[in-house]
């Protein structure tokens, strides 16, 4: 049963309750692969979001960080071999064309690893995205990116979503009558086991242009 994880982004490590299910749902820790959002800049390690596991307890044997100073065959083997897959937070774009570049959305979708992306990576993990300037995207016109595609439904993560649901909800109105969005801010996860979503924090369904906050159910 394939686990994956939509996080929005933790300022003060994951909350305890949130930590309990990823320690009981990553049992195989043998080896971390991190997806950088800015693969040029290999200053950006991953640290914050490396910080989160350490502190929730969760320790690999090994850590390998993919940009593009890791070979793209090399960065294939890793991902094959990854105990979890962690797509980092950052540039949503950049990420992405990293993705199709080094050809590892194939490589992730057949993995029996946990997934996890927090913001970007988040973003990049769902089948598709929408791309816009009222966003904080540098972009002229609104445009829809394929992701990854673990699971049918596009993402907004890390959004500053409570004081502008008019404007996510006018945004997606087109994008929600054809896929189901779920939209969070800070402090946010959203888990699918199997066929199974669950919520952790104020998430949003935005659907046939109607939106309506989720009820939690990640309290295990």
């Amino acid at each position: 049963m394939k686990t994956h994880y939509y996080l929005g982004w933790f300022n003060n490590f994951f909350p305890e309750h949130l930590g309990r299910v990823l320690q009981e749902d990553i049992t195989d820790r043998k080896s971390l692969a991190m997806i950088s959002s800015n693969p040029s800049i290999y200053k950006e390690i991953g640290a914050t979001e490396r910080s989160w596991l350490d502190q929730a307890g969760i320790i690999f044997d090994d850590y390998h960080l993919i940009n593009f100073h890791v070979q793209k065959e090399d960065a294939q083997k890793i991902i094959q071999n990854a105990s979890v897959i962690f797509l980092l937070g950052g540039d949503t774009i950049k990420q992405n064309g990293f993705l199709m570049e080094y050809e590892l959305t194939d490589s992730i979708k057949k993995s029996s690893a946990v997934v996890m992306g927090a913001s970007a990576g988040a973003i990049n993990m769902s089948a598709k995205w929408l791309c816009s300037q009222k966003f904080g995207y540098k972009v002229e016109e609104n445009y829809v990116y394929d992701g990854i595609g673990l699971d049918d439904f596009s993402i907004l993560s890390h959004f500053d979503l409570e004081n502008n649901i008019a404007l996510v909800q006018n945004e997606f109105s087109i994008l929600s009558e054809g896929i189901n969005i779920y939209a969070s801010n800070k402090d946010c996860a959203i888990r699918t086991k199997g066929n199974k979503i669950d919520i952790f924090g104020k998430v949003y369904l935005i659907s046939h242009s109607k939106i309506q906050r989720m009820d939690e159910t990640l309290w295990l």
